[in-house]
């Protein structure tokens, strides 16, 4: 367990707001509780035995007409942003039906709310996944990236006749989807980095190309190049930013006052911040939008495979081999990361594939592609992050876990537009496998592959 601390510009906080809070922390006067809240907690309960109602609300602590007028102001946000499109989606013989799955958590009323929001057709919640449930009983992990996690509302749509599955996280902030594939007769579970390449291009389309500001997107280093390459060959404004939505939902607040729209922010890990509403991911709103992307695409004939075929085709395919080794020594980490660095004479050539652009936001930092050699992003003695980028339109990311003993890197390979995603893969496959032996050395350094790949 843990919690976040917000801003009061509704960003995580970071650097140097974290740092001062920290300080301050420290300073005397500071190092003792101010109140006594178990205390006040234990007068509260016994407050609570003799009226049932405060039990309900918390013990008295709740305040039930703020939380109401928080929800009100958010769902005013989501009118103001641009993003409904005023279109009202009537059911008909074409209509998709849409599954969705609260995992046992909080979001079935919210997203309730968003497809009324968005005009949409309601949708079929997973009933034995509607409420709220903290032993997760239904599910292996609630997390809608996770193997398996979804096979509970698949099974539940294939009873209801639903092509789509819409899936929250428990605390609403992630979004999942998958789609029933007609001709294999499977489901289709799309990545994080599928879906913000869907959303894109759907938000460039349908706001973007009409915004009177200049329109900008933005998306974790670790997740798919495929924005930065729409917002090249389309002419809007992409930035890269460290993991972690305080780094993506800063970026957007930074572009903000720029003058840009910020259509997007997302990071691989299913996280996605649409239309500038709030600067932390959302599932909520994104859920609705994703619904309209649907039922937009159904009615001319096309689904979200398809739909996301035809970018490709436009755009080039991009494939990616994200994983990690286990190793729990940092001395090794940091071998292996004196090792890319070569002495500060960083490699042009890896295995035969040759180098284009060299960045580690280690300190003191260098990023081959500046005039002045120094990264734009902010770098970390503690948490050093590699980037090798290749002449062939690969790239290869390399990190340590911040919280696990793991070493983790991010491969991925650009088609051309028109290549074949199995020759993509291919490629991806041979160069995997050259540079991690090349860069790490798994044998060498000790480095264990997880038994779960």
């Amino acid at each position: 367990d843990g919690y976040k601390v917000y801003w009061s510009d509704g960003c995580q906080i970071r650097s140097p707001i974290d740092e001062r809070i920290a300080s301050s922390i420290v300073e005397e006067g500071n190092l003792s509780p101010w109140n006594d809240y178990g205390e006040q907690l234990q007068e509260l309960k016994t407050k609570a035995n003799s009226n049932e109602e405060l039990i309900g609300e918390c013990y008295g602590l709740s305040n039930p007409a703020e939380t109401e007028k928080i929800v009100k102001d958010y769902f005013q946000a989501i009118d103001m942003s641009g993003l409904v499109s005023g279109e009202v989606f009537e059911e008909t013989s074409i209509s998709p039906k849409i599954a969705y799955t609260a995992m046992h958590g909080i979001g079935h009323p919210f997203a309730m709310k968003s497809f009324q929001k968005f005009n949409l057709p309601p949708f079929l919640p997973v009933p034995s996944q509607k409420d709220p449930d903290p032993n997760f009983s239904t599910v292996p992990f609630p997390n809608p990236e996770e193997k398996g996690a979804l096979n509970e509302a698949t099974s539940f749509a294939i009873q209801n006749g639903c092509e789509i599955v819409l899936a929250n996280d428990p605390d609403a902030d992630r979004l999942g989807v998958a789609e029933f594939d007609k001709e294999s007769r499977t489901w289709i579970m799309f990545t994080g980095d599928q879906i913000g390449t869907l959303l894109g291009h759907y938000l460039w389309n349908a706001i973007g190309k009409k915004s009177e500001k200049p329109v900008a997107m933005c998306a974790s280093t670790v997740s798919s190049k495929m924005l930065q390459t729409m917002g090249l060959m389309e002419g809007f404004r992409f930035e890269e930013t460290l993991t972690g939505f305080k780094w993506i939902g800063s970026c957007a607040l930074s572009l903000q006052e720029r003058g840009y729209q910020v259509l997007l922010g997302y990071e691989e890990a299913i996280g996605f911040s649409c239309g500038g509403i709030i600067p932390d991911k959302d599932g909520i709103s994104a859920i609705g939008l994703m619904a309209t992307m649907v039922h937009s695409y159904y009615s001319m004939g096309k689904t979200l495979t398809s739909k996301l075929r035809e970018i490709h085709q436009k755009y080039g395919e991009f494939v990616s081999n994200n994983g990690y080794y286990q190793c729990d020594d940092p001395a090794i980490v940091q071998r292996i990361i004196s090792g890319m660095r070569n002495g500060g004479r960083y490699f042009e050539q890896v295995g035969g594939y040759s180098v284009e652009s060299v960045r580690d936001l280690g300190t003191p930092g260098y990023d081959s592609t500046q005039d002045d050699k120094k990264p734009t992003l902010p770098t970390s003695a503690s948490s050093p992050m590699v980037t090798f980028r290749f002449t062939n339109g690969g790239v290869a990311q390399f990190r340590a876990s911040g919280t696990e003993p793991k070493f983790k890197y991010y491969i991925e390979m650009k088609g051309q537009p028109g290549e074949e995603k199995e020759s993509v893969e291919q490629r991806l496959r041979e160069m995997s496998g050259v540079i991690l032996e090349h860069l790490l050395e798994p044998t060498k350094n000790g480095l264990i592959v997880p038994s779960s790949l």
